[in-house]
Formats: C-alpha cells, structure tokens, sequence
C-alpha cells in the first residue's frame, strides 16, 4: 500500500531568538519540542533578517508568505539533492550542530527533524533574491531579452544566485535543474516581461507555487520512514528501498523532463535532437541515484 507524503506551506517563523532555539511541529512523531541553535548562529541571523525580507515584499505587493513558501521549495528540493554534492560542506557541519554534535547514527532521521532549521538561512537568502528587481533583470537578459533562446546551463542569474547562498558552485546546477520552483519562478518572470500568456495549467504569477512543489512535512516524512523501516526491500517498487532525498532527486528529474517537453512549445526551445539527449541523460542518471541511494558519507562526521 503506498504511503502518502503530506505536503504543507512552511512556517516562516520557527526561531525563538531569545533563547536560540527551533520550534518544532508538536504533530510529528518524534520527542522533540526544539532544536538547540547555540552553535547554528546563522539560523538566528537569519531569523533577524527575515523581518527585512517581509518589507521589501510587501513593498513589492507580494505576499511574504508565498515568497518564503517558493523559495523554501526551492531549496529543500536542492536539500533534497545535497546528498550528491560532493562540494557541499555547509549543510553537513550546521545538521550535525543542530543535533547536538553528532547526526551520523541516525542520519536519515535526522536530515527529516533537522532540515528546516538547516536550510532556513539560504531559504532567506533565495528570498531576498528573488524579490531583487535586478536579479529578475538577469533572467530576462539570460532568455535572449528581445531575442527569446533557451536558458543557457551557465546563465549569470544562477550564477548570482549560487554567490548569494556561499556556494559558487552551485550555479550551474541549478541552472539545469529543470521542471523545479525555481525554473517555474524564471518562467513566469519571462513570460510576464514577454507579455505572453502562460501555458494551459500555468499561471504567469512569479509566486504560485505548483502542488507538486511543495514540501513534505516532517510528520509525513517520519512516517514514511517508520513504514520503511519495518518493511525495508518488502514492496516490489524501488521506491521502498530509495531513501526519501534520493527519491526526491529522480522525480526531480522525471518533473525536468516534463519541462523540456513543455519548453518543445513556445520561445524557449531547443531542438529535438538537443532535448532527446537531455531527457535521455536524467533518466541515466536517475538510474545511477537508484544504485547509490545509500551513498551518505559526506554527511558522516
């Protein structure tokens, strides 16, 4: 019987600042009321930030709720994908810190209960750029401007994008992480400057976060990790034996495939030949995640 993942709009206010602590969801199956940020300073900074981030949407007639909910899509989906990041050291050090020193004997538990509070400063960060008039100027001049082409695998807005996070690296994977919040977020920012209309099923505004984007609660994670847990190997669909990030990372593949086919209509395309290779190369790819779905040992102390 498959299980269900609840999907939710995040909580943007999770700090308590005075005593330095993250407040955990009281409907998850797990002991903890918070988590101790003593040693995770840049969750509070973050924290401090936030209040700054709610003015400058305001002051842009969005909705801070629906740019924290966007850009804590965004990056969990890269949480999600971190796993295989061989440069990424600053997730592993601040989950580690967040679990009181040591997350290695219970890995998989803990990057569910940990990674709200771990990711939140790049959360604020992708929101504050995201509501940056300029980096928006970017995405337009990445498209081609009055010349439509397709986004380029090394365009200057994810460029900026990875600097703002503290990962220069990070640019070009983002760039080609198709079918994701971000691309759909680039998309409509296009589409709006275009004046064009969005695709059936698309809306051109920047902040819709489609359903397939959001993300799982920790409750629901939990539990689908107690299911597993029982029952390792028992179903007859790989998904049972994937942990959950490795999960994450092939259907983020699968929703890039989508969007290369979507992209086939419209001033964003390719040729065939290029999207067939590109489709072509994530299902490889997928199927490589399949086989190094336990490989979490950068993120061992």
């Amino acid at each position: 019987m498959a299980v269900r993942v609840m999907r939710y709009a995040p909580r943007q206010e999770r700090v308590c600042v005075r005593h330095e602590r993250w407040l955990l969801d009281a409907d998850a199956d797990q002991p903890l009321e918070h988590l101790d940020l003593r040693d995770a300073w840049e969750v509070v900074a973050a924290q401090r930030r936030w209040a700054g981030v709610v003015r400058r949407a305001v002051r842009a007639g969005a909705e801070p709720e629906r740019v924290f909910a966007l850009a804590h899509a965004a990056v969990a989906r890269w949480w999600g994908q971190a796993l295989c990041w061989e440069r990424e050291t600053i997730w592993p050090r601040r989950l580690h810190q967040v679990a009181g020193g040591d997350a290695g004997g219970e890995l998989e538990r803990w990057r569910i209960v940990g990674r709200d509070a771990v990711i939140f400063p790049e959360v604020v960060a992708v929101a504050e750029t995201l509501l940056d008039p300029a980096m928006a100027e970017l995405v337009w001049h990445d498209s081609g401007a009055g010349r439509p082409r397709a986004l380029p695998s090394d365009e200057a807005f994810c460029r900026r994008l990875g600097a703002r996070v503290g990962r220069e690296w990070l640019g070009p994977l983002a760039a080609t992480d198709y079918g994701g919040p971000l691309t759909s977020w680039m998309g409509s920012v296009i589409r709006i400057r275009r004046g064009a209309g969005g695709l059936p099923g698309y809306d051109n505004d920047p902040w819709w976060l489609r359903l397939e984007h959001q993300s799982a609660t920790m409750a629901g994670q939990l539990r689908v990790l107690g299911k597993e847990k029982k029952a390792p190997g028992s179903g007859t669909m790989w998904r049972a034996t994937v942990p959950a990030e490795q999960r994450a990372v092939i259907d983020s593949l699968v929703d890039g495939a989508e969007e290369q086919l979507i992209q086939l209509r419209g001033a964003q395309t390719g040729s065939s030949a290029a999207v067939a290779r590109h489709l072509l190369r994530g299902f490889s790819h997928a199927a490589e995640l399949i086989d190094q779905s336990l490989s979490a040992l950068s993120w061992r102390p």
